[in-house]
């Protein structure tokens, strides 16, 4: 790792952008190929990628080598679903803290929700927020501007070239926000070309679960066991069905997050991501994890929407590979533990994944529910096209110099609270044992992470979209 100490780095670090690098003697996993072979960066673009491996004369015309020694050379992951907590919930998490844990986990590029304190639905609030990521985040950045009943007319303002996208809710989840009039999220789904990113659970049939359960148990509060009774299989399958059927009216880029049953599954197509204006995003969580494990883990993996059965999980899994998920991410949103004390209403859902999510799903890939191609179409490549982000996403020349090193772990690492960069000190993944590991994050051509140290001076871009 550089010396990040001492009165030159600016200089140092200046001058180690001109460089000319190369990451050579690996797996390069891209495209749908997997291939020994090697990558050249110049400052902070992708110059070749090559097979095999490089001469002894281009090597010698590199200023920088690293020799990843039969580790995975992937794109860098970019996650286009992040809370991390900045403005207002800066206790537990914040965008410095959360880029760092992002870096260590080979994820180059996030996009951030709008549900922080304030919410960002306005334009000052979306430039406030990009300003402090500029200042502070190790990784590239973007944010959703967030949709309400009320900010139709701000939303006419936004620059959608710098910005993401609009996230709705349609079911209540942290922050408060709820795009809950019909009349407006017509206009929503109807008025904008960019991509409608939305949290789909129905606000009826979830408040009828708890009033209902409520008056069955008595009391203000539920067992852990019942978050994925209060908010069902049935809620999120009629708010799905019912968004998906008014994109379609509309002609709207719909892309549904964090899909968590195999009933809603149906909703969507296996065509190639660029025949499709409705998308599916499943998280890690809902891949990972079943309500079974909640016996175990208890409200480390209480998120929104609940993790369901077995039989969800697997059909999730098996739409990795079929087409029908597009976009794998993480709904990274941590809290501190003693914010997650209490039953199914009172413990805060949410979890934080973003550092773990890479090597998780490579760990889907070693048990053969997925292939590694799989998992960097998911996560690298697929976000990329799906939001038409400029230059990111493959190992292309031309494009950003973004890439995750992964190295094998044969015998296998168990990982532990002790792991963790971000703030909150928690994974629900403790005690999870994976057999690969990021040794390397390169974000626009500099080391951002290496060997367990992230590279605290190095600040990502802002992500622009075509």
């Amino acid at each position: 790792m550089y010396d990040t100490n001492g009165p030159f780095v600016g200089l140092f670090y200046s001058l180690l952008d001109s460089m000319k690098k190369i990451v050579y003697n690996g797996t390069v996993v891209n495209e749908g190929r997997s291939f020994e072979g090697y990558v050249v960066i110049a400052d902070t673009l992708i110059e070749q990628v090559g097979e095999g491996m490089p001469s002894e004369q281009l090597l010698a015309a590199c200023d920088e080598r690293y020799d990843v020694e039969g580790a995975l050379i992937l794109p860098g992951a970019i996650d286009d679903h992040v809370h991390f907590r900045e403005p207002g919930m800066t206790h537990k998490a914040d965008i410095a803290s959360e880029s760092r844990a992002a870096a260590a986990g080979g994820v180059t590029s996030v996009m951030d929700m709008p549900n922080c304190k304030p919410a960002t639905v306005s334009v000052e609030a979306l430039e406030e927020k990009m300003a402090r990521a500029a200042a502070t985040s190790v990784v590239n950045f973007s944010a959703f501007i967030g949709a309400t009943d009320t900010n139709m007319e701000e939303l006419k303002k936004v620059d959608f070239s710098r910005v993401c996208g609009i996230k709705a809710f349609l079911g209540s989840s942290t922050g408060g926000m709820l795009l809950s009039d019909n009349e407006a999220t017509r206009r929503v789904f109807s008025d904008f070309g960019t991509i409608i990113a939305i949290h789909s659970e129905d606000e009826d049939i979830i408040n009828a679960n708890r009033a209902r359960l409520l008056a069955e148990m008595g009391g203000d509060d539920l067992p852990l066991g019942y978050h994925s009774k209060v908010r069902s299989a049935e809620a999120c399958f009629v708010s799905t069905q019912r968004a998906v059927d008014l994109a379609r009216q509309c002609g709207t880029r719909l892309h549904v997050a964090h899909i968590s049953t195999a009933r809603e599954l149906a909703l969507f197509d296996s065509a190639p991501l660029s025949k499709k204006k409705i998308t599916a995003e499943a998280c890690v969580a809902h891949l990972l994890f079943t309500e079974a494990d909640g016996a175990r883990l208890g409200a480390r993996i209480k998120c929104n929407p609940s993790v369901k059965t077995p039989a969800d999980r697997d059909a999730l899994r098996k739409a990795l590979s079929s087409g029908v998920i597009d976009v794998v991410a993480t709904d990274h949103a941590p809290h501190l533990l003693s914010e997650k004390e209490g039953g199914c209403l009172k413990a805060a859902s949410g979890m934080p994944t973003v550092q773990f999510s890479l090597v998780a799903m490579l760990e889907l890939a070693h048990q053969g529910i997925c292939t590694t191609e799989v998992v960097v179409e998911k996560m690298c490549h697929a976000p990329a096209a799906l939001y038409r982000i400029a230059q990111r996403g493959y190992l292309r020349p031309g494009y950003k110099a973004d890439i995750a090193v992964v190295k094998p772990v044969p015998e296998g690492h168990t990982i532990t609270d002790a792991d963790v960069v971000s703030r909150c000190g928690w994974t629900p993944l403790n005690g999870y044992t994976v057999h690969h590991q990021v040794a390397m994050t390169m974000v626009n051509g500099t080391v951002a992470y290496k060997d367990g140290k992230v590279n605290e001076t190095h600040r990502g871009d802002r992500l622009t979209f075509n």
